[in-house]
This record gives structure tokens, C-alpha cells and sequence, in this order.
């Protein structure tokens, strides 16, 4: 069966089964297909925070409840949609790097092996080892959404931050209602 999943140019078709060997769930997998989906029909060379932000939260029901509620991720959408259609927050064409996160060299069997991948964001990148490393310290093998968007608000610099801000909320307060969630659990 052939991979119908759009390229973005330069990158190579995308390989689901190393995804989930690469320390990812198969939801997150999930999301980053969906990320490199949306930066391919969006125009962007790159998958940036962004796009990750908009996957994680149309797909992960997790990382929605980190959220204050519906009105609050509906604003959120409703900007990251307008981004997607090419209204509002212009960001096509331009390079992501908040340079929030320092560049890691060799962060293993990740999809993002660094920060310099190709058809990745610098910030993208950096937020996928981000999560991965956070799922590791919990002592688990694989990163899932809400390790991802921990990583993406811990980079207060990053698009995806921007756009929280943008729609009225606090991205530190949605990290710690992350971190304080899995204190308790």
C-alpha cells in the first residue's frame, strides 16, 4: 500500500514504524504525521511549534485538559486555524527559532536525531527531544502529548506559546497544571 502522507520537499516520506521505535506513543506519532501534514498544506518548509500545538490539540484529549475549559481552547483553535488558512498571525515562508532551548546533538533515536533536522524548526526539534527527555525522567520509555506540550510552553519564546498568549492564556500556568498532574498521579 502506498504513503499517502504529503512530503515536505527535501524531507523524507515518513516512517511510522520508526516514529513509535523512536521513544514516541503511537498518539504522538500521530500528531507529528498531522504537524507535517498541516506545514505542507500550510506552505511552510518546516513543521514548527505551531503545527505541533494545533495537532496535539485536535487529536489528544490529555493535553486538552490542561486547558481552562472549552471557551479557552476554542480561542486557541480558532487562532491556530486562522494561521492555517493564512489569516492572522503571518509566520509562512519564515524560519522558527525562538532560541529559547539550546540545540542537542545526538538525542538518540528520536524522528528529530537535533535541532538542526531537516524539515523541522529549530524550536519543533527542540520540543520533541524536550519530550522525550521529560518522559524519560517519569521513567518512561515513550513521550506522549503532554510531554510535548510541556516541552512546547517551557520554550516561552516559540510560536506555539504566542499563539496561547494571543488567546488569553497563561502557558506557565498550563505547565504546571501539567506538572502537578503527574506529581499526583
Amino acid at each position: 500500500m502506498q504513503n499517502r502522507t504529503p512530503r515536505i520537499p527535501q524531507q523524507p516520506a515518513p516512517n511510522h514504524r520508526a516514529e513509535f521505535d523512536a521513544g514516541l506513543t503511537a498518539e504522538l506519532a500521530a500528531v507529528v504525521t498531522a504537524a507535517r501534514r498541516r506545514a505542507l498544506r500550510d506552505g511552510d518548509r518546516q513543521i514548527d511549534t505551531a503545527h505541533l500545538l494545533h495537532s496535539l490539540i485536535e487529536s489528544d484529549p490529555e493535553v486538552r485538559t490542561a486547558f481552562d475549559g472549552g471557551p479557552q481552547l476554542a480561542k486557541v483553535l480558532g487562532y491556530l486555524v486562522q494561521r492555517s488558512i493564512g489569516y492572522g498571525l503571518r509566520w509562512q515562508g519564515t524560519v522558527e527559532d525562538s532560541g529559547a532551548l539550546p540545540v542537542v546533538e545526538g538525542a538518540g533515536a528520536l524522528p528529530v536525531a537535533d535541532a538542526g533536522a531537516e524539515g523541522w524548526s529549530p524550536s519543533a526539534a527542540s520540543a520533541m527531544v524536550g519530550a522525550y527527555r521529560r518522559a524519560r525522567s517519569l521513567g518512561r520509555e515513550r513521550a506522549g502529548g503532554v510531554d510535548l506540550l510541556v516541552a512546547l510552553t517551557a520554550d516561552r519564546r516559540c510560536r506555539a506559546v504566542e499563539v496561547l498568549e494571543r488567546a488569553g492564556v497563561d502557558a506557565a500556568l498550563v505547565e504546571d497544571r501539567i506538572v502537578e498532574a503527574s506529581s499526583q498521579g
